[in-house]
């Protein structure tokens, strides 16, 4: 394999990842504000 072959697909893998973690973060967020809000209900 050539090294721009193996580099355009580190970089395709390295995205990949990348955008998963993005959408683990974003999920994770959304779970944190939820308990909030229903915690807040609770009290309420």
């Amino acid at each position: 394999m050539t090294t721009s072959r193996y580099a355009a697909v580190c970089a395709l893998i390295c995205v990949m990842a990348l955008s998963a973690c993005a959408n683990t973060v974003r999920g994770i967020g959304r779970d944190v504000n939820a308990t909030a809000d229903a915690v807040e209900d609770s009290i309420d």
